[in-house]
């Protein structure tokens, strides 16, 4: 019996320091890949300026700061840019676009994102959208989740509030609608290449009344095809 114990030990012992020797030889050789959005490199950072477009179809925009919340929150070589877009009778639209540096805690799981914000009902679902590209178009696939919550007014009282919050993860050839699967792929390209894939989450929020989220998505997914080709490469072609 001791000698099992022993022999369990040994071998416990010995994943331990393979997988600790296997980090630490994949952080002392990674390189960082390239992003899959388009922006401006800063001089001595790896950190970049994201050009979100100022107008796209019938929509103008104005240029939302960095707020200090998200300044305290992502690590400092995240890079940001934020528009809200409002179309000639006032539909809004906040888009927002959030690329990792060398530190992937950058990108998070949008559920724990909009749980803190307050939204407690999310119906989730998988969609495609055709983005406009030249004379053609191809099919990106997005998260398409209805939100809702309680939220405390001004006046102390509880309201109601919905809205359509579409998003997508993107790196330099591959796109994915899922936080797992960027997760996955992240840790093999690094072991197999000792690359860190770069990747961004994108995202779409318009609030609406609730039963128009249906409405809100199709003027939500015309913005969104006209406006990716400006800011995000092109897949590559298969």
């Amino acid at each position: 019996m001791k000698h099992q114990k022993w022999l369990i030990f040994c071998i416990a012992f010995g994943l331990i320091a393979v997988t600790a020797g296997a980090l630490s030889w994949s952080r002392a050789n990674q390189r960082l890949g390239q992003p899959g959005i388009l922006g401006t490199p800063i001089p001595g950072s790896v950190m970049m300026n994201i050009n979100l477009p100022e107008r796209v179809l019938d929509f103008t925009s104005t240029n939302v700061p960095e707020p200090q919340v998200v300044l305290g929150y992502l690590p400092p070589d995240t890079s940001y840019a934020e528009r809200v877009y409002i179309a000639p009778d006032g539909f809004p639209v906040q888009a927002t676009i959030v690329l990792m540096g060398a530190d992937r805690t950058s990108i998070h799981n949008a559920e724990y994102c909009l749980g803190g914000q307050g939204f407690s009902d999310i119906q989730k679902s998988v969609v495609n959208i055709p983005v406009a590209a030249g004379q053609s178009s191809y099919p990106m696939t997005v998260a398409r989740w209805n939100v809702s919550g309680d939220f405390a007014e001004p006046d102390g009282r509880r309201a109601r509030r919905c809205g359509v919050f579409v998003f997508w993860f993107v790196t330099d050839g591959e796109e994915t609608p899922s936080h797992l699967q960027i997760m996955k792929r992240m840790a093999l390209n690094l072991l197999s290449t000792g690359v860190l894939q770069r990747w961004a989450y994108v995202l779409y929020y318009a609030p609406c009344e609730a039963g128009q989220e249906d409405a809100t998505f199709e003027r939500m997914k015309s913005l969104i095809a006209h406006s990716v080709p400006e800011y995000q490469k092109p897949p590559p072609r298969p």
